[in-house]
């Protein structure tokens, strides 16, 4: 039995791996993507084993069940359909390399919760680059070089800051950035975004002296030996990490007294978008700057729009005063 069982989890083993290989390698999954097909996987084993389950073929009555307990644990709706699409792409796949030779329909997706995306405004991104630099707590009572890296890191807080929010990056997309990788003559930036596809995106106006003044003052206080040559380095002269970003922008918006909603680097994303669509910005440009495969994502920002000129129209006491005077005498 107990021979029977390791062979049994050997094989499980084997399938997911070959699953994130294929995912990988044939369908050019991002590593973050990868990451969660394990993730969700590994809850998918466990709840198999907890119910004394096969783990494949995946059965659309315990695919039921499991995702019912992922909603009695609370779990969002974006959780679970990104559960049940893992299971379905691991099917199909088991299918594909004939590991399985027959499995049933797995039936509709759960749908997600539309929701539209946080934004910051105009003079919350203002005030959250001037605490990068004017809100540093005092230097007083470090040495000379350990107030000389304090000084390096603010002035690489704010020059992040800008990219993200200049250029519309993903976390992952601003920590990837190499010095390589911007064409200072040309004014564009090379971005290698999901699926590896590479994009290209201005660099100019104010992001051009921020960085050029990140270059020249603090990256080389911050680099070591040997330069990884990433452009954006942590306080030990490493490459960013999405959780130093993360970190950053949580205490960076604490300072700038941004809700704890807003201070994460995705809503900068969400902010350079809508800014944008609200000065005017065609939905294809936007969607070509942003790096989404399908217009349908783009769109949101345009709903997000929508409803804002809606609630300003609901509520502001002249804000129908136009079509008010059209019908005065």
């Amino acid at each position: 039995m107990a021979t029977e069982r390791a062979d049994g989890n050997k094989a499980v083993c084997e399938a997911v791996s070959g699953f994130l290989d294929y995912m990988t390698l044939e369908r050019g999954a991002s590593q973050n993507t990868v990451k969660a097909y394990r993730t969700d996987l590994l809850h998918w084993m466990d709840f198999c084993s907890r119910e004394g389950k096969r783990h494949y073929p995946v059965e659309p009555e315990l695919m039921a069940r499991y995702l019912r307990q992922l909603l009695l644990d609370g779990k969002s709706s974006g959780t679970r359909a990104r559960n049940a699409a893992t299971l379905r792409a691991f099917s199909k796949y088991l299918l594909y390399d004939g590991i399985e030779v027959s499995a049933k329909p797995l039936g509709h997706l759960p749908k997600r919760e539309k929701t539209l995306p946080q934004v910051m405004t105009e003079g919350e991104v203002e005030r959250l680059l001037g605490c990068c630099e004017e809100g540093a707590p005092s230097s007083r009572g470090l040495t000379a070089s350990a107030s000389k890296k304090k000084a390096a890191i603010g002035v690489r807080d704010r020059a992040m800051i800008e990219m993200a929010y200049d250029c519309g990056l993903r976390a992952s997309e601003l920590c990837s950035v190499e010095l390589s990788n911007i064409d200072e003559t040309g004014g564009v930036m090379y971005v290698r975004g999901k699926g590896r596809k590479e994009r290209i995106v201005p660099y100019v106006g104010a992001l051009r002296g921020v960085i050029r003044r990140y270059l020249e003052e603090a990256r080389p206080v911050l680099a070591g030996q040997p330069d990884p040559g990433y452009l954006f380095l942590s306080a030990r002269g490493r490459r960013m990490s999405r959780q130093e970003l993360w970190n950053v922008i949580q205490r960076r918006g604490r300072d700038a007294g941004i809700a704890k909603a807003r201070r994460h680097p995705h809503v900068l994303r969400h902010s350079f978008a809508t800014h944008l669509q609200r000065r005017g910005m065609d939905l294809r440009t936007l969607q070509e700057l942003l790096g989404h495969s399908s217009i349908a994502t783009t769109e949101k920002y345009a709903h997000l729009d929508t409803e804002l000129r809606d609630i300003y129209d609901s509520f502001h006491p002249r804000a129908r005063s136009d079509k008010d005077d059209k019908g005065g005498d």
